[in-house]
Formats: structure tokens, C-alpha cells, sequence
């Protein structure tokens, strides 16, 4: 059992609003949030000025806007946090090759298996670097946690937000958890949580004080186990370079339900194929598809097939998708559609008739777009101009969009590297000197230039700087240590939704 604070937890602070606040100078300081703006929308993130309100992530956006009527409304801009998050995940792999990623703001590190730390001190040094680090490389944030474990590693972490630090010192994990929720635990959700309240269990102290047996009668045995062993701050869980990807899937919600069958199908459809090419740029394939429905009632129903062998053919995705469909009822009304693929493989077993018929589909489609675009009675179609979203100006140069409607786009003009505000301008939507654009980087220097100025982006310790002759509770540090945990071989999963 490892004893040495050197697992580090980060999380980034308001990952997507303060992304969007550092990007756009007029929103420093103000109330953000990002999410679905439709009626059925959802709040992604919610800057810490907009927490103030009550406004917080997975809460409807409508009650967002009651609650704070006066604050920024965007869509979220992914690529964009991607392409800062893999900023981030470098710095975090320059620490130790075990890195395993939770989300585009979120992961653990073993700072041990990168000779980053190997006690209390090293550990908190490497941390405070880090922190140092990503304000330099991206202009943001992020709370760090240090413990002994994972799971005291991400409660430190929660303690540090936002823009800190906090290590838990060894000898100190049982005082620390016992008067938490027992929400703070891994693996207990809102159901287990009520299950445990219910028979008078609250805190981590009254897990510990059941008992083993009381808690497999309550919840089972291996979650009674396993909770037990977490309530004595025993976690043996490793860090995982690699998670190995179970499933692809796609889903969207409606902000009007769908009635018309027909149109059910063809929304289907056109998910079958942006599953495919998520499958495809993953290199995968898969044998089960799964096809999700929620209807009117909110009632959700979950239809699978399961194919000889794997494929990431669009035609047979799209047969069998639609397959499926034909056992579910939609007649009050569908508002969320989804469709997936599981059972996951790096190779295709390949069904010439069936990619036959979907090329042919796939050709059927182009030659139809083609028509619609060459044909005299197509009417055109009004340019979307998502608020938040990157926009480039002939005379003005580059801006954001903060809002639309009746024919028009309202545009601030600003970047990253503004002091204070950009004016405001207002254009038709058809506008021909207006065109979306790609988003502007946060710093104008990237990491090798910051590196080569400061010296101070993460690298291995220098020699001079180790200890001769570490404590023994650090004395499986190696660079092949034969006693640290093998990372599984597969690749990494796929969720994109963050938490604040």
C-alpha cells in the first residue's frame, strides 16, 4: 500500500467558462454559462461568477436564465477545449508516463512512476510547478489534489477549487473523510446515497462503524466490500495510462418532440452515420449496435443487435439502426434519439454486400445534393451563427457573436490579447464579409518558447535535486519498477461532458 502523497489529482477551475472568459475580454469577471441554449438545454459549465446566482452544471438552462437573467449565454465551442486540453494533458505526461484522463479537464497522475515525487515535499513541489505551468501555457486554471490515493487525491482536489492547492498529509485520511457525505466516496450516487440515509448511514464515519457485514447486506457484496475499504482510506485502485473505449455513440435532444415517422427515421439515420465516423476516426469497430429512444413521457427504451462480426460500414449500422426502430413505438412523440456501437475491435470483418449497398446509399445521397443544389426552387438556407461562436469580419477582423435573430447577427470584435472590451457591431445574417472562423490561441507563445524564457515548465527532477537515498517508503521508485501496476492496452474512452 503506498503511503507518499504522490497521487495527483487535476481538476481544471470552470473548464469551459473560463475558457471562454479568458478568450473574450468583455466576459473577465462576469457571469458565464455554456451549454445548450434550445429549450431543452442543459448547463455544461458555469463560470464561479455565475455560481454565485445558483447557477450550476446539468441544471436546465431555463432555470439558469431565471436565476441569473443577466448573464453570457454560449454554445459550447469543443474543439476549442480540446485543442487547450491537450496543452494540458502534455504537461501532465512531461510529469510521469501514468496519466489517465477522466474528461477534457480532469486526471490523475502518478507522480511516482515519473520520478516527479517521492514524498510530501517533492509531491507538493511537482504540484505547485504544474499549476505554474498551465496559468503559462493556457491562461487558466486548475486545482490540484495530492494524496496516497485516487480517491483522496480527487476529495483534495474538490477542497483546492478554485485556482489552489491541497495535499493530504499521511496519518491524516481517516480524520479527513470521516465526517463527509457519503456522496464523497466513489461509487456512491444519488441512489446508493438514498439507500444508506435510509437506514441511517450519512457520513464515512457511520460507513466505517456498520461494519463489513451490514454494508454487503445493505448494498451487495462487492460494493459492501469495497465501500468498507474506501471508508478506511483504503484504496488500492492504480492509475491507468490507457482506458480502453467500450462503446461510440451519438445523441441528440430535440427542442420540439418529433412526431412524423418519417422524420424519426431519418434523424436515425443521420446519427447512424455520425457514429460511424466518430467508430472510423477511432480506428474501431464494433458487433452491437444500440439504438436509444426517449419519448414524450420521458420514458426511455434501449433497443441492441448484435452482428457475426464487427464492421464500421455506414450501410449496416444504418439497417440495423433502423431495424430497431421498428420495435419501438413513437407515436406520442420522441425528444432525445441516440444511436451507438459496443463490442469494440480494432479490426473489420468485412460484408461486401452490405458495404456495397451503403456506398451505393452513400452515392444516392451525394447525387441528391447535388440536384438541391442546382435546382432553381431551392430556397436558400439561412446561415446559423451560434452565440460564442468564432466570426471574421473583412473590415473588422476577428470577433465573437453574441447573439442573433429576425435576420440579424450582433458581433463584439475582440481577442485573447485585448486589454478591455471590443465595440459591437451589427450585420444582416446573410452578410457576405461575415464568415464563422477559426477560434484565436489563449497565448500567442506556445510551451517552447515559455520554456526556453522562464525554465520553469515541468521536467524531470535533476539529479542534484534527488535525495541519495530516498525513504524506504519511496524505495520502489524506478524507471521499470517491477511492482507498479501494468496500464491496460486499449484506448482511451470518449465522454465530452465536463464537470466544472
Amino acid at each position: 500500500m503506498r503511503t507518499a502523497p504522490t497521487i495527483l489529482h487535476l481538476d481544471m477551475d470552470a473548464f469551459f467558462a473560463s475558457a471562454e472568459q479568458a478568450s473574450k475580454p468583455s466576459l473577465r469577471g462576469k457571469a458565464v454559462v455554456v451549454g445548450g441554449l434550445g429549450p431543452r438545454g442543459v448547463v455544461a459549465t458555469a463560470s464561479y461568477e455565475a455560481r454565485v446566482f445558483g447557477v450550476n452544471s446539468a441544471m436546465p438552462m431555463a432555470q439558469a436564465r431565471r436565476l441569473a437573467p443577466n448573464a453570457a449565454y454560449l454554445v459550447p465551442r469543443f474543439g476549442f477545449y480540446r485543442s487547450i486540453s491537450e496543452q494540458v494533458m502534455a504537461l501532465l505526461r512531461a510529469l510521469s508516463p501514468l496519466v489517465e484522463p477522466l474528461s477534457l479537464d480532469e486526471a490523475f497522475v502518478d507522480l511516482e512512476a515519473g520520478e516527479a515525487a517521492w514524498d510530501a515535499e517533492s509531491a507538493r513541489r511537482a504540484g505547485e510547478r504544474l499549476r505554474t505551468d498551465i496559468r503559462a501555457v493556457t491562461g487558466l486554471t486548475g486545482s490540484v489534489g495530492l494524496a496516497a490515493s485516487k480517491m483522496l487525491a480527487k476529495i483534495a482536489s474538490e477542497r483546492a477549487k478554485p485556482d489552489g492547492l491541497v495535499l493530504i498529509e499521511p496519518g491524516s485520511e481517516r480524520a479527513l473523510l470521516g465526517p463527509l457525505s457519503v456522496r464523497a466516496l466513489p461509487g456512491v450516487g444519488p441512489a446508493t446515497g438514498d439507500h444508506l440515509r435510509r437506514a441511517g448511514i450519512t457520513t464515512v464515519d457511520e460507513i466505517a462503524e456498520a461494519g463489513e457485514d451490514e454494508l454487503v447486506r445493505l448494498v451487495g457484496k462487492a460494493h459492501g466490500h469495497a465501500l468498507y475499504a474506501m471508508a478506511l482510506a483504503h484504496d488500492e485502485r492504480p492509475v491507468v495510462a490507457e482506458r480502453e473505449t467500450k462503446s461510440v455513440s451519438v445523441e441528440d435532444t430535440y427542442d420540439v418532440d418529433i412526431h412524423d415517422r418519417i422524420r424519426v427515421g431519418l434523424e436515425v439515420q443521420r446519427l447512424a452515420d455520425r457514429c460511424v465516423r466518430r467508430l472510423r476516426g477511432a480506428g474501431l469497430s464494433g458487433r452491437t449496435i444500440v439504438l436509444k429512444v426517449r419519448r414524450y413521457d420521458f420514458s426511455t427504451l434501449t433497443r441492441s443487435e448484435t452482428l457475426r462480426g464487427p464492421t464500421d460500414d455506414p450501410g449496416v449500422v444504418r439497417e440495423a439502426a433502423a431495424r430497431l426502430l421498428d420495435s419501438v413505438d413513437t407515436t406520442g412523440g420522441v425528444r432525445l434519439l441516440g444511436v451507438g456501437v459496443s463490442g469494440l475491435a480494432d479490426y473489420t470483418q468485412e460484408d461486401l454486400f452490405a458495404q456495397a449497398a451503403g456506398e451505393q446509399v452513400d452515392l444516392l445521397e451525394e447525387e441528391h445534393a447535388q440536384e438541391e443544389e442546382g435546382g432553381e426552387q431551392t430556397a436558400p438556407v439561412e446561415r446559423r451563427w451560434p452565440a460564442g461562436h468564432d466570426v471574421r469580419h473583412s473590415g473588422f477582423g476577428h470577433g465573437w457573436v453574441q447573439g442573433s435573430g429576425l435576420g440579424r447577427v450582433t458581433v463584439r470584435f475582440e481577442t485573447p490579447e485585448d486589454a478591455g472590451p471590443g465595440r459591437v457591431r451589427t450585420f444582416r445574417t446573410d452578410d457576405p464579409e461575415l464568415e464563422l472562423a477559426e477560434p484565436l490561441p489563449l497565448m500567442t507563445r506556445d510551451a517552447g518558447e515559455l520554456a526556453a524564457e522562464s525554465g520553469q515548465l515541468v521536467a524531470p527532477l535533476p539529479e542534484n535535486r534527488r535525495p541519495a537515498d530516498p525513504p524506504v517508503a519511496s524505495a520502489q521508485v524506478s524507471s521499470e519498477p517491477a511492482s507498479l501496476p501494468k496500464s491496460r492496452s486499449g484506448r482511451e474512452g470518449g465522454g465530452a461532458t465536463s464537470r466544472p
